[in-house]
């Protein structure tokens, strides 16, 4: 079995694949201080709910966008599951070539998403991750990665409303059922959610104006993309395991 991790600013999200079929799936936060032990034995219990033994795995591929983490987090994978993880950098080859102006800038979260969107639909594409920002990435016909926009999350657009305003509380983040609020978290709920839909709707329509490719998919991933992608005419595919396939298809490339 393969074990898939995504190491991400804000969860590290891990998956186990037998063969091409994901049998389990889980989350945890990235920001609590962990030691290797602790990472290995968390780790563990995970796999042990689902009846998966650490002899089970035998690979491991990770990506990750938090370095201050990965000296715990690889020891704690050696340590408990005897196996070095293929960590994904730009010398990994992925089936997309990165054509911007420097090409090592480009994280390795977003190639493996665009690796993933590109294999599994084909291009031209615009890959969206929803995440603790909001990532929009080109990739042409042939597989070339080409241009990104990266803007705030919703959750870090939200976290500056409730933070900055004295007397705006904390909410949760959900569509409400007209703009038209007549409270006060209701409002900041439309002005959020509206918002954000504008957002997106305005750069993707952009990118597809100024690249003048046609024909162009829109893939949308991340954990608050069930939010938007339902309001929205302009995303065409909600892939909510994106990542954890691009994994997938990278360790494959790689074998």
């Amino acid at each position: 079995m393969l074990l898939v991790v995504d190491i991400g600013n804000t969860n590290i999200t891990l998956g186990v694949y037998k063969e091409k079929k994901l049998i389990g799936n889980w989350r945890m936060t990235t920001k609590i201080q962990r030691t290797s032990d602790e990472f290995g034995l968390f780790i563990y219990n995970l796999l042990a709910q689902r009846d998966i033994g650490i002899d089970d795995i035998k690979d491991v591929i990770i990506s990750s966008v938090v370095p201050n983490i990965m000296y715990s987090f690889i020891n704690g994978i050696q340590k408990y599951f005897k196996t070095k993880p293929l960590v994904i950098g730009q010398d990994i080859p992925s089936g997309i070539k990165i054509n911007t102006d420097n090409p090592k800038e480009a994280g390795t979260d977003r190639l493996v998403d665009v690796a993933s969107a590109y294999e599994q639909y084909g291009g031209p594409l615009i890959v969206i991750d929803f995440g603790t920002a909001t990532t929009y990435d080109l990739v042409s016909e042939e597989g070339v990665f080409s241009a990104a926009v990266t803007s705030p999350g919703i959750k870090i657009s939200a976290n500056a409303l409730w933070q900055g305003g004295a007397k705006l509380p904390e909410i949760e983040i959900r569509k409400p059922d007209t703009i038209l609020a007549t409270d006060t978290i209701t409002s900041m709920q439309a002005g959020l959610v509206y918002g954000y839909i504008g957002q997106v709707e305005y750069i993707v329509n952009k990118i597809k104006e100024e690249s003048g490719l046609k024909d162009i998919k829109v893939v949308a991933t991340g954990g608050l993309a069930r939010v938007i992608y339902p309001e929205t005419h302009v995303i065409d595919i909600y892939n909510p395991l994106l990542t954890l396939e691009g994994l997938r298809i990278i360790y494959e490339k790689n074998k």
